[in-house]
């Protein structure tokens, strides 16, 4: 293991994580949302901001896939070292993290069972853009509208016409981030 590897975790682990997870779920409960998360030095060219959420999210028992250029030694190393997290297939995974493009297709994550809808996959898409605009996004979380940039919308479309099921999505970039749940309709 290179140095890199062994550093780039919270520097202090408490108020660190439990800063990035009130970012986390703030995201998450309203949708359109963009926040700037930090903690976390991931080696490159992971996002801080996705680095951040896979410090704060997952542990030992969470099944983490890295998808395309993603999928290096010194990432593995570095989730391997500060959170211990299995790396797994596509179809076993917990998290899932790339870009849009390396995630393709969707239907190969898990979408959760009618007893068990929380036992779905959650996606973290690395974006080179991040902004209010764009997708319209309507439902809980949201007063009125809100936008996002997404890579497309049709998927969104097809993921929330499975609720109860369905993927629940991160977008990062650099360190900002945004989350798009299932329960979230897009026009």
């Amino acid at each position: 293991m290179q140095a890199v590897e062994l550093t780039g975790g919270f520097a202090d682990p408490a108020p660190e994580s439990a800063r990035a997870f009130r970012q986390i779920m703030t995201v998450m409960a309203k949708p359109g949302t963009i926040e700037t998360i930090q903690g976390a030095e991931p080696p490159a060219p992971l996002s801080k901001a996705a680095g951040t959420v896979l410090l704060t999210l997952c542990d030992p028992d969470t099944g983490i896939f890295l998808a395309g250029d993603l999928d290096i030694e010194p990432i593995r190393n570095w989730i391997n070292f500060h959170i211990g997290a299995p790396l797994v297939g596509a179809a076993e995974c917990d998290f899932a993290v790339g870009t849009w493009s390396d995630l393709a297709p969707l239907n190969q994550f898990k979408i959760g069972t009618s007893e068990y809808p929380d036992r779905s996959a959650s996606l973290i898409v690395e974006s080179d853009i991040l902004e209010n605009q764009g997708a319209v996004l309507q439902g809980p979380g949201i007063k009125d509208r809100a936008a996002l940039s997404l890579p497309e919308v049709a998927a969104f479309q097809g993921n929330h016409a499975l609720f109860p099921l369905g993927l629940d999505f991160y977008f990062t970039c650099g360190d900002r981030i945004a989350a798009l749940p299932r329960t979230t309709e897009v026009r």
